[in-house]
């Protein structure tokens, strides 16, 4: 799941001590800020300081609930797959799979040699212990990410790790993509991992300072070490929003991914590289249609047509973002365009339908959110407009009530799944950590998740399926898609280009000139 806030990442204060440290090292280490990406040199170099709002909720994976902090991990832990350009899963730690007739088992060939940071061997064993954890483990935050049809594992041999699936499932190979197949030691307890990540990724935890920053190094034993090009990782957590540019602009640091739209002129004044990285990301207004009066099909209906989403792309966007009616960005595979636009603004007609439900002179709700946001803001007014008096609170606590599927107005902001079929999951099923009424989406919407899920990756009704199922869950759904912004990065010159693969922060390649 994503942790709050949303419907954006905020970046807040870092420590005066931290600031410091930082200061220090720039003094030290300072790389160069001017010109533009540079070929590798003979040898691996230079440091990356990286700006983060918030660190994650724990470094074991398993715990870890945020979304976007797994591109954090992903430091120190490598997954089964990977995903490339077009989204589409591409080896990782292993080098193959292979499915068998009917889809009800897939079989993962690891590379051989694999090592964790402690140099003891990543085997099928140890991918087999990271499973079993992650599924039965009493604070997993993977348990609803795709895994429960994996009833049984078997390990034949060092390198070949069986899963035994309950149903045919051709989206595991997207699944086990990072967020949920970051496999770490089974040596370690989730205490010793989050207090020292043991993993297989492309760096090795120095140190972890909780709250405020972590230290990783290059990783000699990664099995793409030879790509790796960056020799030492610095993040910076806790980092005021209000002073990542100037930080950036200074060489307190070199990279940040939490860069706001309305923060874009000042970096690019600065001289700063901006970059619209793709994403997964949409927005919502989470109506629960399990509560009065949202489980009125027409007040729900009603609420729908209340909401301007250009109104929000043009202002809290600053024209970055795009309007969404969907979980999916226009373009991705799983996007159904017959939804592209099913309820356009208006006004006058969500006050008739208020009206034909027993509404004529509206109604008041609590609207709780995480946070004070431009958007929550402007979503209360123009809900306020069509005569729904949805009253602002702030609750420090949001996460346990809405979660808990008691909050009849929210607002949620999602990075999304590698597999599309995980992302309609949280939205649209019963258990979905995104549904925030926890009513299922229905027969007709069971049965295209079920005939997506069946048809592999390759066939040519992949996409026709996989889209028939997201209209089945937006039919029913009491989720009210407003906006996607891409992921806003702000770089130093000296760091080069960043691998283009959605959602994915990834350092295959990247280099830092003038260390």
């Amino acid at each position: 799941m994503n942790l709050p806030p949303p419907p954006r990442r905020s970046l807040i204060r870092l420590s005066a001590a931290v600031a410091a440290v930082a200061l220090a090292a720039v003094a030290l280490t300072a790389c160069g800020s001017s010109g533009t990406a540079s070929k590798a040199s003979s040898g691996p170099g230079g440091t990356l300081k990286w700006a983060v709002a918030n660190a994650p909720a724990s470094w074991d994976p398993v715990v870890d609930g945020s979304g976007f902090s797994f591109n954090y991990t992903a430091l120190a832990y490598d997954s089964l797959t990977h995903t490339n350009e077009k989204g589409k899963a591409v080896p990782g730690l292993a080098e193959s799979w292979k499915y068998n007739p009917d889809g009800t088992q897939v079989t993962f060939h690891l590379r051989s040699g694999l090592k964790f940071a402690d140099g003891s061997a990543l085997d099928a064993a140890a991918v087999k212990a990271y499973f079993q954890r992650a599924q039965t483990q009493t604070n997993s935050a993977l348990v609803g990410e795709g895994i429960a049809p994996i009833e049984s594992i078997d390990t034949p041999n060092r390198l070949d790790v069986v899963f035994n699936l309950s149903q045919p499932d051709y989206q595991i190979p997207l699944v086990v993509a990072q967020r949920v197949g970051q496999i770490t030691s089974p040596k370690k307890t989730p205490a010793q991992l989050n207090a020292s990540p043991d993993g297989a990724g492309p760096f090795k935890a120095v140190s972890v300072v909780p709250g405020s920053h972590a230290t990783f190094v290059r990783n000699p034993n990664y099995w793409d070490a030879k790509n790796i090009r960056i020799a030492k990782v610095e993040l910076y957590f806790n980092v005021d929003a209000t002073t990542v540019v100037s930080g950036l602009q200074t060489g307190v640091y070199n990279f940040t991914d939490e860069l706001s739209p309305s923060q874009v002129k000042a970096a690019k004044a600065a001289g700063l590289d901006v970059v619209l990285h793709p994403g997964f990301n949409a927005n919502n207004l989470s109506v629960n249609r399990a509560i009065a009066p949202f489980d009125n099909p027409t007040v729900l209906e009603a609420v729908k047509y209340a909401i301007n989403r250009d109104q929000i792309v043009k202002q809290v966007d600053f024209g970055y973002g795009t309007v969404a009616t969907q979980p999916f960005p226009k373009g991705y595979i799983a996007y159904d365009p017959d939804h592209s636009d099913p309820y356009p603004y208006n006004p006058a007609k969500a006050k008739e339908l208020l009206a034909k439900a027993g509404y004529p002179n509206g109604f008041s709700v609590p609207f709780v959110v995480s946070a004070d946001t431009p958007e929550n803001e402007l979503l209360q007014a123009q809900l306020k407009a069509v005569g729904i008096d949805a009253t602002l609170k702030v609750d420090t606590n949001w996460s346990t009530s809405f979660f808990a599927k008691k909050l009849p107005l929210s607002t949620y902001g999602t990075t999304g799944r590698d597999s599309p079929i995980q992302t309609l999951q949280a939205h649209f099923g019963a258990k979905g950590a995104l549904n925030s009424s926890g009513i299922d989406g229905g027969d007709a919407y069971q049965a295209a998740i079920a005939k997506a899920l069946a048809t592999p990756l390759d066939s040519p009704d992949y996409q026709k399926n996989i889209q028939a199922a997201t209209a089945a869950g937006l039919e029913t759904t009491g989720l009210v898609f407003t906006d996607t912004v891409p992921n806003i990065f702000a770089k130093s010159t000296s760091v080069s280009d960043l691998p283009k693969i959605p959602a994915k922060i990834t350092w295959t390649g990247v280099t830092i000139r003038g260390s």
